[in-house]
């Protein structure tokens, strides 16, 4: 069963739900974006699905969420919840730091000076909705580690083909930010998280070695 923990952070209390594999090879934390919480069908699917197959995963949710709020708070707060919630994970498993959406840049911005051997990113917010010239993809390739990026075919915030050629992504057909398919996707959304689950699961298997 999960546990919960309350995390102080500079900016209020966070909570961090931990899902532990009995025989871990490696330790995923990973935090939300900024239009929900931990709670989404992909972060829950990581967190059911990956500690039998040898991954213990942490979802951290920032205070913003906590409190209540319906508005994200900016995003070196988002930072600071991250780290926060990094100094109180005991581990001896290489450490994956990752997210979705504000939370996959917030990865990005932290992994490295947090140890980690890898990032895993969910629906990294290439750029603004309708505004591709602002591009941040150099927040992405900046993390300076492995990086898998698990993107939507529909997402309105960076399509799969929009980033470098050489970005490690997977694309979840029909997909749209949030990662939900439609009914013409040609796949179903079990199937969609399924598909999450599995990238995710090859990646670290990959990445960090059993």
């Amino acid at each position: 069963m999960p546990t919960t923990r309350i995390i102080e952070t500079p900016h209020g209390p966070g909570r961090l739900v931990s899902s532990r594999s009995p025989s871990p090879f490696a330790t995923l934390l990973i935090s939300h974006g900024a239009g929900a919480g931990i709670d989404t069908h992909d972060l829950a699917a990581l967190a059911r699905h990956l500690p039998g197959q040898g991954i213990t995963v942490h979802r951290f949710e920032q205070p913003w969420v906590v409190a209540g709020r319906k508005v994200a708070t900016p995003p070196r707060t988002l930072d600071d919840g991250l780290i926060a919630a990094a100094s109180k994970i005991r581990t001896r498993t290489p450490l994956v730091i990752g997210g979705r959406s504000a939370g996959a840049r917030s990865a990005c911005r932290c992994a490295r000076d947090l140890g980690a051997s890898g990032v895993l990113a969910l629906s990294f917010p290439l750029h603004p909705p309708g505004k591709p010239e602002k591009s941040r993809v150099a927040e992405l390739t900046g993390a300076g580690l492995p990086t898998l990026v698990i993107q939507g075919a529909r997402d309105p915030m960076g399509r799969p083909e929009e980033f470098p050629g050489d970005t490690n992504l997977v694309e979840v057909p029909g997909g749209d930010h949030s990662l939900r398919v439609g009914k013409t996707a040609g796949l179903d959304m079990k199937e969609a998280t399924a598909l999450v689950v599995e990238a995710a699961l090859e990646w670290i298997g990959r990445e960090i070695g059993r």
